[in-house]
C-alpha cells in the first residue's frame, strides 16, 4: 500500500473502508504456527478461514513457504510467525491483504 493510499484511508470520512482493511487481517481463534500447520497438513495443503469482517482468506502451502490469498487473488507470503501478543498470535506477512 503507498503512502498516498494510506493517508486517504486516515481520514474520517474512509474510517468504515480502513477498518474493513484492518479486520480482514484478524481471525478469531489463537492460531499459533503449529496449529496452521497441522490445519493445512489436514487440509492437502490449503485451508480457508474467516476473517473479523466477515470476508474469506486462503492459507496455502507452497514452495516451503506459507501464504495468504485474498479474496482478489493476491498473495501475501507469512514471514514471521507466532510473536504472543496479550490479545492473540500475530502472523507478520510482507504485504497487505485487501478485501473486495
Amino acid at each position: 500500500m503507498d503512502s498516498n493510499t494510506l493517508n486517504s484511508l486516515l481520514k474520517p470520512e474512509n474510517k468504515k473502508a480502513l477498518t474493513n482493511i484492518l479486520t480482514y487481517h484478524v481471525v478469531a481463534g489463537k492460531l499459533d504456527a503449529e496449529a496452521v500447520v497441522a490445519a493445512l497438513d489436514k487440509n492437502k495443503g490449503m485451508v480457508t478461514l474467516e476473517a473479523l469482517n466477515g470476508q474469506k482468506l486462503t492459507v496455502k502451502q507452497k514452495d516451503g513457504k506459507i501464504w495468504l490469498k485474498d479474496q482478489n487473488g493476491n498473495y501475501s507470503e507469512i514471514i514471521m510467525t507466532d510473536v504472543m501478543g496479550s490479545n492473540g498470535v500475530i502472523h507478520v506477512i510482507n504485504s497487505v491483504v485487501m478485501p473486495k
